[in-house]
């Protein structure tokens, strides 16, 4: 994929920000390339934002381009009334927890790693969410036509 994208862009100007193979822990052989975008915006807190991407899309893609969106839906179901937190993955060495707040639909994800000693290490993964009827009215004001939707 990674090559493919090199046919059409370099490096400066498409940046590849993640490279997962299948295999890794927590990863579904995933590459992430960011978009040029507006510097104000780089975490796509609001719904604004996340518009403003969809449309950075539109204007990156020639005629007949496809623009591709995986949606993770929350399973806040499972979130207790006046809980914020859920564990979403638990193995020796590694915990993974989300935090959520509901009413800004965001939610950080927590990756608490240690070692056979003492050491400990703990990234943050913050986002906001969407759910599938937001997400079409998004890519329909950046002028996109829905082509398929797949679930699992």
């Amino acid at each position: 994929m990674i090559d493919q994208l090199r046919t059409k862009a370099d490096e400066a100007t498409i940046p590849v920000v993640g490279r997962r193979r299948h295999g890794d822990r927590h990863s579904r052989g995933e590459i992430h390339a960011r978009l040029p975008r507006p510097q104000h915006d780089r975490q796509l807190p609001n719904s604004g934002g996340q518009v403003e991407c969809f449309r950075n899309a539109a204007r990156h893609l020639i005629p007949g381009g496809r623009f591709v969106a995986e949606l993770w839906v929350p399973e806040l179901r499972k979130l207790p009334p006046g809980q914020q937190a859920l564990v979403f993955h638990c193995e020796p060495g590694y915990i993974g927890v989300d935090t959520y707040d509901v009413l800004r639909q965001h939610v950080v994800s927590h990756h608490f790693t240690f070692d056979d000693g003492r050491q400990a290490w703990i990234s943050r993964c913050p986002s906001r969410y969407i759910w599938s009827a937001e997400l079409d009215l998004m890519a329909q004001l950046a002028g996109f036509m829905l082509e398929t939707r797949h679930a699992d």
